[in-house]
């Protein structure tokens, strides 16, 4: 089950952090984001809510992962610059709308992990529900529609899902994912990538088996035993249960009949083109 202690030493869920320690842990996580090739060049952009209610947020147009802390900005929650002497990222409105949707919400992460952006290229969300530690920690994963960077329109696709979900995919675009802090956000981004490696290869290997509905139920449950805070609840289609894919089966045998086989060596090829994403 999930070990969640990386989290409870990271979220400080009794104690806000303060504005030196935000600064440190934006900056661990621009380097995280960028070391782990989910982000190029000047891509992705990280902010926490300080104690004050302001929002520091990362600069436009600079390497994430080469920060320093004179690089960062800090606003209002209207995106009016307080302080810095840069700009702030483009996408700061994408950012503002979680924090005024979340009161609970004081950290945003956005990049573009490989596995979870393909997912969102392709409009295919992450509810299939097969692994236990996804389940507790996330749910599932929709897919907002796509809205051009840096306009409201971005935003607008997230509205739906900002209250009931800790992460989400973005349509031709990437991920972003909320918590207390910069490294829970991280941490919240690093499964939903997990996730999507790891669903990836089992559709590769015929398709991921999900939980029955009673044991996925089971999980949502065991959230508070594991510590683990998580706005998602179990509604139906999210995450998918083992009941759902059956009645989808049975609809496409009697409409399409039998399914398309790949060769061996077709799908040893894609799953190692898939692994090397990671280097593996």
């Amino acid at each position: 089950m999930p070990n969640v202690s990386d989290e409870r030493r990271s979220a400080h869920a009794e104690t806000q952090l303060n504005e030196p320690e935000l600064r440190e842990q934006i900056l661990r996580v621009g380097r995280l984001l960028f070391d782990r090739g989910w982000i190029a060049a000047s891509d992705g952009n990280v902010s926490a809510r300080l104690p004050d209610g302001a929002i520091i947020v990362t600069p436009a147009g600079v390497c994430k992962g080469m920060l320093e802390s004179s690089d960062l900005v800090i606003c209002d929650l209207d995106g009016r610059k307080i302080a810095g002497a840069k700009s702030p990222s483009t996408e700061l409105g994408m950012h503002l709308t979680v924090y005024r949707m979340r009161h609970d919400v004081r950290a945003v992460v956005h990049a573009h992990p490989p596995a979870a952006t393909g997912f969102a290229a392709s409009g295919r969300e992450l509810n299939i529900g097969f692994l236990p530690e996804v389940i507790v920690r996330l749910g599932s994963v929709p897919v907002a529609r796509y809205g051009t960077p840096g306009t409201p329109a971005l935003s607008e696709g997230m509205t739906p899902y900002v209250g009931a979900y800790d992460a989400v995919l973005l349509a031709n675009h990437g991920a972003v994912a909320w918590g207390e802090d910069p490294m829970q956000a991280f941490f919240r981004m690093d499964t939903v990538e997990h996730y999507a490696r790891i669903t990836l290869i089992a559709h590769l290997l015929g398709g991921p088996r999900a939980l029955p509905r009673a044991e996925i139920a089971k999980l949502f449950e065991a959230r508070a035993r594991y510590g683990v805070k998580c706005n998602s609840r179990f509604e139906p289609g999210a995450p998918l249960c083992a009941e759902d894919l059956q009645s989808c089966v049975q609809g496409q045998n009697g409409s399409q009949g039998r399914s398309r086989e790949v060769a061996p060596d077709q799908l040893m090829a894609a799953i190692e083109e898939a692994l090397k994403v990671r280097g593996l």
